[in-house]
């Protein structure tokens, strides 16, 4: 029998991530918690195991603030996943709008966002980031975004965007 289980490793892992998300509902006083428990799928002697992230998503769309901070914490994050870009992209989108991010979040999301740019690590999802970065705004960091020289062309294309829709860089 094989298993293929698409989640992520530690801290990233279904059950982890489960657990996480009821201390958060506890912690920000969600009233109406939901059932992350991932989807499986079976066909002969093989068992799939989809993303949690799946249903994180439809939570975040829902105004859930717990699934929010998993969402940010998931953006945050650089270590790989399976479809992962897929899934940082759909995240990106929905926290873009969700309407009740906190500013711890906001700040959060900023400081990520930004840091890639700086760095010159500018993922396939990067676009989403930009949108949501947009809608949040760039607080104390447009400095910090003029300052940074694009190293490739996806950086190149991320500054146009600053530029064009941001007025970063003018």
């Amino acid at each position: 029998m094989t298993v293929r289980d698409y989640n992520g490793q530690g801290e990233w892992s279904a059950e982890a991530l489960m657990r996480r998300y009821r201390q958060l509902v506890l912690e920000l006083g969600v009233t109406a918690p939901r059932d992350l428990s991932p989807s499986t799928h079976q066909s002969g002697m093989d068992t799939w195991i989809d993303p949690v992230m799946n249903k994180v998503l439809p939570g975040i769309e829902a105004g859930d603030l717990a699934c929010a901070q998993i969402g940010v914490e998931f953006v945050e994050q650089d270590q790989g996943f399976t479809f992962g870009a897929i899934l940082k992209s759909n995240t990106a989108r929905a926290l873009r709008r969700f309407q009740g991010l906190t500013e711890a979040q906001v700040e959060r999301l900023r400081h990520r966002i930004v840091a890639l740019y700086e760095t010159g690590v500018v993922p396939r999802e990067f676009r989403q980031y930009l949108r949501l970065l947009r809608r949040i705004g760039v607080g104390p960091h447009g400095p910090r975004l003029a300052a940074a020289a694009p190293k490739n062309r996806f950086a190149k294309r991320a500054q146009a965007y600053l530029r064009n829709h941001l007025g970063i860089g003018r």
